[in-house]
C-alpha cells in the first residue's frame, strides 16, 4: 500500500528516521522520533507527493555481543532486562547467542510498527552486518572511497574506552554519556622534600597563581608509582588510567592519605611551599584523587577551607597547625565584570552555602564563576607575566609553560561520566595504530559547512547547531577488533564500528528494494547458509574479524 514507485508526474518526498538499534524491543524514545516522520509522510501524501518512507534495523557493534555474553554468564540484571521486555524465562538462555537477538528484535520491531499502522515501504527494509551481503558490500564500497579520498587514516588518539570489552565505545555502545568525548586535564606536579611528587589534576591551569594549599582525602590509600623517571603519588585508579594513556607506570608502594597531611609541597608556577590538608569532597573517580586549592575562584575550595578552619576537632585529629590553617586567605587572581576580586567567595556568600554538603548550590556557584571567568575574565597583577591576559587565552599558554618546565603533564578523562552497555564505567585510552575517520580535517570541515549553508532547514536555528557540531568534531575511531559488523576492506583484523557504518545508509534505501525486496536478510545469504549447513549457534563466527568472511 505504501510502496514507493517512480512517478515523474508527481513531486517527490523522502522521509527517514534513524534506524533503531536491535538490542531490544523499541520504547517511547524511538516512538517519538518515528511518529514525527510518520506524520510528515502522511501529510505529504495528502498533498499529492510521491513519498518514500522506509525503515530498517541496526545490528552492528558491541552492545548485542556484550548483552549476549552477560546472558551466557547468567548475569541477573541482563536477565531481568529481558524479562521486563516480556521474554519468558525458558526463552532467555537462547539470547546467549548474539544471532538470536538479530532473529528476534528486527522482526518484533517490524511487527510492532505494522500493528501501529505505520505507513512504511517495507520492500526497502534490511538489517546490517554481513548477514546481509548487499548492505555489507555497500559499507565496504563507502569505506574504500573514504580511504581513497584520504578521509580514513591510521593514527594515535585518545578515545573513550571500555576496560572490560577492551574496545573504543561509540555513542551506540553506551548506556550513559552519549556525545561525551576525551577531555584534557593538566597534571600539576608538587615536589615533596623526599623527591616524590604529589600530582593533582585540574581543568583550570590558569588559576595556579591563586593556590593556597593541596587537598587529599584522609580516608583514601594512595599509591606511589614510578612514572617515567619520577615517583608520583596518585590514587590507584589514576595510576591505571595513566598506564592506558601511553605512560610507563609501575606501582611501588601504598601510602595512606593521613600520612600526607600537614606536610608541605612546592606549588608549580608560584614555586612556594603550601600545606597538604584533608577534605572529603574530592571525586576519586576523576583526575588523580588529589586537588590543588584555589579558594578565590573555586567555591568548593573556599567552603572546604572555611569548614576546616572552623573545625577544632578535625584540626586536632590530624595534628595540623591550627594557626597556619586559619591564616590561609584566598588570593585574588582574576578580574571579571560583575564580580569582585574573589568570585568564589562572593558566589558562596550570595547563595548562602553553609558547608560542603550543599552540593546543588555548590555546583551552581561553580558553574557561574567558571563560565563568567573563562569567557570574560582577565588575569590580574598577582599572575606575573600573564597579568592582563584574557583567561581563555592564558589557560593554554600557562599549561604549555608549566609543561615545558617539567612542572605539569597531561591526562585525559571523559568530558562527563560514560558507561558502556556492558555496565562498565569508561575511561580514556590513548590508542595507537587505530583507524580513524578524519573528522578533524579542516578541509573536510569546510566542505561540510558549505553543504550546510546550501540546505533548507526547518527550523532555521538548526543551521547554527549543525555548524557548531561540525566545528567540535575530532577524528573518530571507526573500527573495533571485535563486534558485529562489516570487515574493514583493506585490513581484516578490524570491524567497522556501529556509528561509522551508518552515516550514509539513507542512500541505500534507494536501491534496497532491488537488492532484497523487503527480506531483512537477502536471499543470497540464506542460500549460502543453507549450503554451508550453518546453525544459529555456528553463526557466532560473525562476531570476530578473524573468522568473518566478506561476500
Amino acid at each position: 500500500m505504501y510502496v514507493a514507485r517512480a512517478d515523474p508526474t508527481r513531486p517527490k518526498w523522502y522521509t527517514t528516521v534513524p534506524y533503531p538499534y536491535m538490542n531490544g524491543y523499541q520504547h517511547l524514545g524511538f516512538g517519538s522520533s518515528f511518529l514525527r516522520a510518520e506524520f510528515q509522510s502522511r501529510f505529504r501524501r495528502m498533498l499529492g507527493y510521491n513519498v518514500l518512507h522506509p525503515q530498517s534495523f541496526h545490528c552492528t557493534g558491541l552492545p548485542i555481543l556484550g548483552a549476549a555474553k552477560r546472558i551466557a554468564e547468567n548475569e541477573p540484571k541482563q536477565w531481568e532486562i529481558l524479562r521486563q521486555m516480556g521474554i519468558p524465562d525458558r526463552e532467555i538462555p537462547k539470547f546467549a547467542d548474539p544471532m538470536h537477538w538479530i532473529e528476534v528484535f528486527p522482526a518484533g520491531t517490524m511487527a510492532d510498527l505494522k500493528a501501529l499502522g505505520a505507513a512504511v515501504d517495507w520492500t526497502r527494509s534490511f538489517i546490517t552486518t554481513p548477514l546481509n551481503p548487499p548492505y555489507d558490500a555497500f559499507v565496504r564500497w563507502q569505506f574504500l572511497h573514504l580511504k581513497a579520498g584520504g578521509y580514513v587514516k591510521i593514527d594515535k588518539h585518545p578515545v573513550i574506552w571500555c576496560p572490560k570489552d577492551q574496545a573504543p565505545i561509540g555513542d551506540h555502545d553506551r548506556l550513559e554519556g552519549e556525545g561525551e568525548t576525551p577531555m584534557e586535564y593538566t597534571l600539576l606536579k608538587f615536589p615533596l622534600a623526599d623527591g616524590r611528587f604529589l600530582v593533582a589534576a585540574t581543568i583550570r591551569p590558569e588559576t595556579v597563581f591563586g593556590q593556597t594549599n593541596l587537598w587529599v582525602d584522609p580516608e583514601v590509600t594512595y599509591v606511589v608509582a614510578q612514572v617515567g623517571d619520577e615517583r608520583w603519588i596518585v590514587n590507584e585508579l589514576a595510576a591505571k588510567k595513566l598506564a592506558e594513556q601511553g605512560k610507563s607506570v609501575a606501582a611501588e608502594a601504598r601510602i595512606p592519605g593521613t600520612e600526607l597531611l600537614g606536610r608541605d609541597a612546592v606549588a608549580p608556577a608560584i614555586n612556594r611551599a603550601i600545606p597538604i590538608l584533608p577534605s572529603s569532597f574530592i571525586d576519586q573517580g576523576r583526575g588523580t584523587g588529589i586537588v590543588t586549592s584555589v579558594p578565590s575562584d573555586a567555591p568548593d575550595d573556599y567552603v572546604a577551607l572555611r569548614d576546616l578552619q572552623q573545625d577544632d576537632a578535625q584540626l586536632a585529629k590530624y595534628g595540623l597547625d591550627a594557626e597556619r590553617v586559619r591564616g590561609i586567605k584566598p588570593i585574588p587572581i582574576i578580574r571579571t565584570p560583575g564580580w569582585g576580586p574573589l568570585p568564589g567567595v562572593e558566589a558562596v556568600e550570595r547563595l548562602g552555602i553553609r558547608n560542603q554538603g550543599d552540593r546543588e548550590k555548590l555546583e551552581q556557584a561553580k558553574a557561574e564563576v567558571y563560565k563568567s571567568g573563562f569567557y570574560r575574565g582577565v588575569l590580574n597583577e598577582n599572575c606575573g607575566p600573564f597579568a592582563g591576559v584574557r583567561v581563555e587565552i592564558a589557560k593554554e599558554e600557562i599549561r604549555k609553560e608549566l609543561t615545558s618546565k617539567g612542572q605539569a603533564d597531561l591526562m585525559y578523562e571523559p568530558s562527563a561520566p560514560v558507561v558502556c552497555r556492558c555496565m562498565t564505567p569508561a575511561i580514556v585510552k590513548v590508542v595507537d595504530n587505530q583507524w580513524f575517520l578524519a573528522y578533524g580535517d579542516p578541509a573536510w570541515k569546510a566542505q561540510v559547512h558549505e553543504a550546510i549553508a546550501s540546505m533548507e532547514l526547518h527550523p532555521e536555528a538548526l543551521r547554527k547547531w549543525f555548524d557548531y557540531v561540525t566545528d567540535w568534531l575530532h577524528d573518530w575511531p571507526c573500527t573495533h577488533h571485535r563486534g558485529l559488523g562489516t570487515i574493514l576492506p583493506w585490513d581484516s583484523n578490524w570491524v567497522i564500528e556501529s556509528l561509522s557504518d551508518s552515516t550514509i545508509y539513507m542512500a541505500y534505501y534507494t536501491i534496497a528494494h532491488a537488492l532484497q525486496g523487503g527480506a531483512l536478510r537477502s536471499h543470497v545469504m540464506r542460500c549460502k547458509a543453507a549450503r554451508s549447513g550453518r546453525t544459529s549457534r555456528g553463526r557466532n563466527a560473525l562476531t570476530t574479524p578473524s573468522s568473518t568472511t566478506s561476500s
